[in-house]
């Protein structure tokens, strides 16, 4: 409950350990149950938050429990969203923000932005364009809207084993920092 974790300690936002992945994966369970999120449950949750393009990942934890997540992976050629970002800026190196998650009872807490913040700040100090990916129908796109994320476009691809899925493609709003 939001009661339960208000009153007592302050958001951690850190570097995710390997000690983490155990809380980060029954947290994702409770989001998998909550939000349907993600799509296509992980037979191995713990590995699914690692993925092998991983630049660096953060844990939300709220009173010893983990409560959100973020990833932040290299861009890749033929991720739709690093494709649209290229197709405006061609060569442009881009990092995904992935593997994002807030626990339901944490919602509206801002741990969602905090760590959308911190993901967009270590794309930039290495040089990289933060973008994102998606599902269409899913409610997360309108928070990243409100984050001030540019939409690039929509795609559709296909996810295994033979599901059509739309994609909105996002772009991290222009830094304010005018020497970034």
């Amino acid at each position: 409950m939001i009661s339960d974790l208000v009153p007592s300690a302050p958001l951690s936002l850190r570097p995710r350990v390997p000690a983490d992945l155990a809380g980060c994966a029954a947290s994702l369970a409770l989001v998998h149950e909550h939000s349907g999120y993600p799509i296509n449950w992980p037979a191995a949750p713990e590995a699914w938050l690692t993925p092998p393009t991983l630049l660096a990942a953060w844990a939300a934890e709220w009173d010893g429990r983990i409560v959100g997540h973020a990833a932040l992976c290299l861009g890749r050629d033929g991720d739709p969203a690093t494709a649209l970002w290229q197709a405006r800026r061609p060569g442009a190196a881009t990092a995904s923000v992935s593997r994002l998650f807030v626990s339901p009872e944490a919602r509206g807490l801002g741990v969602g932005a905090a760590l959308m913040d911190r993901a967009v700040e270590e794309a930039r100090s290495r040089g990289l364009q933060p973008v994102l990916e998606v599902v269409a129908a899913h409610p997360a796109a309108a928070f990243y809207e409100r984050l001030g994320w540019e939409l690039l476009g929509e795609v559709q691809e296909l996810w295994p084993p033979d599901r059509h899925v739309r994609l909105r493609c996002f772009s991290a709003p222009a830094s304010a920092d005018p020497n970034a």
